[in-house]
């Protein structure tokens, strides 16, 4: 059986020159980039906290916990959710940190511990103290210089007390940090999909938030010649992105990523789109 990324490779890439197609990226966005296709999710916890307060520490939340099986991760989401009531903000900022080891006991996402939720709402506690909100801690390590998130996101992590662990990896030591570009994708951008709300960072910024769909794609596209879905080859491909939509390098990531995910996404509604060759 052909891989589906196989597939996609050749629906959005010109077989002579091997370039990407953006009007085939566009109809696949026009096409794909819609609400009804994001459950299963944990992107969809967002759409219920219209309080830009509450969105953020529950998309920290849900992409910190983005990895394992889909319905364990909904599952574990809707676990710690569930226990700060209807405004996660006013829950993290009333509580005291000593508190929430005792609030989150027994709680389990596979490596991940109640005694990592517990340092990670701690550390957050403090900075909505310190900043008044995590979009203004993140925008404070920003330099007017910098063509990516990366050097804030080092100093967000370093906010945040992040030793390098599971939970949130630091992109020094090289890690593609995934997790943490799709919070950021959630929180920056806003169109049918990502909420966005954040302000003063600006979406050509961005990096894909680069998992083993987006690794695929790049690798069959010619995108990264790169073996390891590391940092380097999350900015090789967003770089070709960049030049094909310089605003907006991660627009495409939700509809590429969404095949081999979603349930309805099938191969033969991208086959319609433009064909392999024989």
């Amino acid at each position: 059986m052909v891989p589906w990324w196989y597939i996609l490779s050749w629906i959005l890439t010109d077989t002579e020159n091997r370039m990407l197609n953006r009007a085939e990226l566009d109809k696949l966005y026009r096409t794909y980039n819609k609400r009804k296709y994001v459950h299963p999710d944990p992107l969809e916890f967002l759409y219920n906290y219209p309080d830009i307060r509450d969105r953020e520490i529950v998309g920290l939340i849900a992409s910190a916990l983005a990895y394992g099986r889909v319905a364990q991760i909904l599952k574990s989401v809707d676990r710690i959710l569930g226990k700060m009531g209807s405004s996660p903000y006013k829950f993290v900022f009333n509580t005291k940190p000593g508190d929430f080891l005792k609030i989150f006991c027994g709680f389990k996402h596979r490596f991940t511990t109640h005694c990592d939720i517990a340092d990670l709402l701690g550390a957050l506690h403090r900075i909505l103290g310190e900043y008044g909100s995590i979009n203004k801690c993140f925008i404070a390590g920003m330099g007017a210089d910098d063509e990516t998130v990366i050097p804030a996101l080092d100093n967000f992590l370093e906010e945040l007390n992040c030793t390098g662990g599971y939970l949130i990896p630091l992109p020094r030591r090289g890690s593609a940090c995934k997790r943490i570009h799709l919070f950021l994708r959630w929180m920056v951008r806003k169109d049918a999909v990502d909420p966005g709300g954040w302000e003063g960072i600006s979406p050509d910024r961005l990096v894909v938030p680069l998992d083993t769909h987006m690794a695929n794609i790049g690798r069959t596209m010619g995108m990264t010649q790169r073996k390891s879905a590391n940092q380097r080859m999350a900015l090789d491909i967003t770089d070709v992105f960049r030049k094909i939509t310089p605003d907006d390098p991660v627009k495409y990531d939700f509809a590429l990523t969404r095949f081999g995910i979603h349930p309805d996404m099938e191969m033969d509604d991208l086959l319609n789109i433009k064909p392999p060759p024989a």
